[in-house]
Parts: C-alpha cells; sequence; structure tokens
C-alpha cells in the first residue's frame, strides 16, 4: 500500500477498540498462556519496558514496518525479532517516552518525527519478568536508519503487504527457558520466525490494521 494513503488510513485505529489479550493469545502456546495467568498476581514485582510498532515510506512510498534482530548474547531474548524499545528509565517522563527514546536509540528514528497514534494492550513476560507496552507509531518521513551496535545485529525491513499476508503465518518447533520441543504460532517475515510476545503483540497491530484498511 502506497504510504500517503496508508497514512490517511491508518488514523483511524486512534478511535477502535483495542482487540486485546483474546487476539494476542492467538499467537501464544499454551505453556504461556498458563505462565501468564500464574504471574498475574505478580504484577508490582515486575519491571516496565516500551516498544514501537513503528510503520514508514521507503524511498517509493510502499509502507513498511521496522523490527530488529537482536544480537546474540547470554541472556533470555538472544537472536530474537523484536520492536524496538527498551526499558523504562529514571530520566523517562512515562513508558511512552521509554519507547521513542530507545527506538531513536536502537534504530536511529528521531522521537521527534514519530506520531504515536495508540497505545496497545501490555503484554507479560515471564522469563525476563518484565510487563511491556507496545505503541502504534508512523513517521512520514523516510528513515535514515542508523542500528545500534551494541543492541542490534540486523535491521528488519518488513512490506506492510507480507506483514498483512495470512501465508505468512506459521508455526515452529522451539525449546525455551521454561518449555522444550513445543509447537508455537509464529509469523514468518523477511525469512525470520517471529514468536513468543513479538508475534503475540503484532497479532493485535495486525488485527487493528484489518479493520483500518
Amino acid at each position: 500500500m502506497d504510504f500517503r494513503e496508508f497514512e490517511k488510513r491508518i488514523v483511524k485505529v486512534t478511535k477502535m477498540e483495542l482487540p486485546g489479550e483474546a487476539i494476542q493469545f492467538k499467537m501464544a502456546p499454551m505453556e504461556r498462556l498458563q505462565e501468564l495467568n500464574r504471574v498475574a498476581r505478580e504484577k508490582d514485582t515486575a519491571k516496565h519496558a516500551g516498544v514501537m510498532s513503528l510503520f514508514y515510506p521507503s524511498e517509493n512510498f510502499e509502507t513498511r514496518l521496522i523490527l530488529i534482530l537482536r544480537k546474540t548474547y547470554n541472556g533470555i531474548h538472544s537472536a530474537q525479532v523484536g520492536f524496538p524499545g527498551g526499558k523504562l528509565e529514571a530520566g523517562d517522563g512515562n513508558i511512552q517516552d521509554a519507547a521513542l527514546r530507545e527506538t531513536e536509540e536502537e534504530v536511529g528514528v528521531s522521537r521527534k518525527t514519530i506520531s504515536v497514534l495508540k497505545k496497545l494492550t501490555e503484554i507479560y513476560i515471564p522469563p525476563s519478568n518484565f510487563f511491556v507496552q507496545p505503541f502504534l507509531g508512523i513517521t512520514t518521513e523516510l528513515p535514515r536508519f542508523v542500528p545500534q551496535e551494541e543492541e542490534v545485529e540486523a535491521l528488519i525491513e518488513v512490506t506492510l503487504q507480507d506483514f498483512m499476508n495470512d501465508a505468512n503465518i506459521t508455526t515452529q518447533m522451539l525449546s525455551t527457558s521454561y518449555a522444550s520441543n513445543f509447537e508455537v504460532p509464529a509469523f514468518k517475515l523477511n525469512g525470520h520466525i517471529v514468536w513468543g510476545a513479538t508475534a503475540m503483540m503484532l497479532n493485535e497491530v495486525r488485527e487493528l490494521l484489518k479493520m483500518a484498511l
């Protein structure tokens, strides 16, 4: 879709009800649902982070979504695909400020150029004990991406067409820190398998776009 048309239509999401957890859970393995239910009462012990689902125009005004492949390291989210974003820090005014700041730091898109259209449904990530608040945003400028060397292995520029294509919803056998050899629903985007919390948040974004576009 031409970004200029996308920009006109996407504003509809500002008045929409969020699809919420029911849509997120369609991309969640049962093991994760059980864990989410178990820890729901422990929210006060968790840390907080904000991430940005950011859409932007390409050079020929094709609408795209930016994702990142995280570096390989000794940690829970090593080498996984995710949104730009990160944890709430003392200097942040609120969780949206954290998402904007971290997006600028990780992919180089100035927070001043991003219009935040919607606060999405918060999600809990059991292995890292984080509550993650996603936001839906757009930038009308062609980004000059600058990946953060310490955090980002690669940028993943997903076309809107591929993101909305049902053929890119799949399943994958995985092992994690809390379960082994289980099948999870996932997205296949630009050759990457996207699962877990990112897939759950993506599914809510996708549902909103289906209604708006």
